[in-house]
């Protein structure tokens, strides 16, 4: 019995103590790969028919492996992982292959379409990373099936360098008129801008998608730029940035337009210390003065891409890096430090941080349309 017992025991001890081994070698080799996935400075490229990322963490291939999985169920739903840890807006936008949108609002704008994809066809910007997007409003005219013709040329052209990445055509009604001759009175200012502030952030919060790195508000009837302006722009490399908007003129003489581009001075901030809370300034009017420095009244000699901080800004052509946008920066329809719109919105943006600039050297020209 002793030695049928004790074979036995030696056995079991034996067992006992491999079991023991085994447990501590698979902790050790548990925390060995979580730590690789969590601490390594190098990510972990995880490439495939259904990967084409870079995976930076563990929780993130858990993601992905939660994501990839999903696919696999013929009637369950998919997640959708985007990293948005690495859009970023770049000096060197055009060789780093950052997307960009154009964002125009439209009421009776057929006069203007013509230039206006012309201008854009120009720009010396790969086709492919311009998405193109309109919101129209209470439009009478033939605006909207002359968009819809204009974007299936551009989207399908035989040559897929030439083909637009996406044209988008929104409407939204404001039930809004105003009579041609009263658009610029001073009286109405407040609540016409109001308005088209409601139309950007309508416009803005449909087309604006993930990839998308920069954005240019455009007017529609800006009427001269240059093919490279999107590259010189992003060249500067600062969050919002504005040309020079000139007035077109038949003799090539020199008259500010966009007035809504300006610097706040001493005496301007002095005034507004006793001004209502409420009470909405207002560039380039008789019936108040504000005592701005303009940007049309800047010097222009110092070189195109001198830049200059700016604490107001318009929207004729205004190239604004996506995560301005993405963090809060809208267009106020609301009275924001005595601004609305774009005024407001560069208020907006320089209290939230972000720096605001404009190019008085860098001319581009508005059409004489009121």
């Amino acid at each position: 019995m002793i030695l049928t017992e004790k074979p036995s025991n030696i056995y079991t001890s034996s067992l006992r103590g491999n079991k023991r081994l085994s447990v501590l070698v698979l902790a050790l080799l548990s925390f060995i790969v979580l730590s690789f996935f969590t601490f390594s400075k190098s990510p972990l490229s995880l490439r495939g028919p259904s990967c084409g990322r870079t995976i930076r963490t563990l929780s993130e291939a858990v993601a992905l492996s939660s994501s990839t999985t999903s696919r696999n169920h013929q009637n369950g739903g998919q997640a959708k992982f985007i990293n948005l840890n690495d859009l970023e807006a770049t000096a060197n936008a055009k060789h780093e292959q950052e997307h960009v949108l154009i964002l125009t609002p439209l009421k009776n704008a057929e006069v203007y379409l013509a230039r206006y994809f012309e201008l854009i066809d120009r720009l010396s910007y790969p086709k492919h990373l311009i998405t193109v997007a309109f919101l129209v409003s209470d439009t009478t005219d033939q605006t909207v099936s002359i968009l819809k013709q204009k974007a299936d040329e551009f989207l399908n052209r035989q040559e897929l360098e030439h083909r637009y990445h996406e044209i988008a055509i929104y409407e939204k009604d404001f039930n809004f008129q105003l009579p041609e001759d009263k658009r610029h009175t001073f009286e109405l200012q407040p609540l016409r801008r109001s308005f088209m502030a409601r139309s950007r952030n309508y416009l803005l919060t449909a087309a604006l998608r993930e990839y998308h790195s920069w954005v240019l508000w455009l007017d529609v009837d800006v009427v001269d730029y240059s093919e490279s302006i999107l590259e010189d722009l992003q060249s500067v490399d600062v969050d919002v940035v504005v040309p020079n908007c000139l007035l077109k003129t038949e003799d090539g003489s020199f008259w500010g337009y966009d007035k809504n581009n300006w610097q706040e001075t001493d005496r301007s901030i002095e005034m507004q210390k006793s001004l209502d809370p409420d009470y909405v300034l207002l560039e380039g009017y008789y019936e108040f003065l504000t005592n701005r420095y303009l940007m049309v009244d800047m010097p222009t000699h110092l070189g195109k891409l001198e830049k200059v901080p700016l604490d107001g800004v318009g929207a004729t052509f205004t190239l604004v890096k996506a995560q301005v946008h993405r963090e809060g920066a809208n267009f106020p329809p609301y009275v924001f430090q005595h601004q609305v719109e774009t005024e407001g919105f560069a208020k907006m943006a320089k209290a939230m941080g972000f720096g605001v600039y404009g190019l008085p050297g860098y001319i581009i020209h508005h059409i004489k349309n009121s």
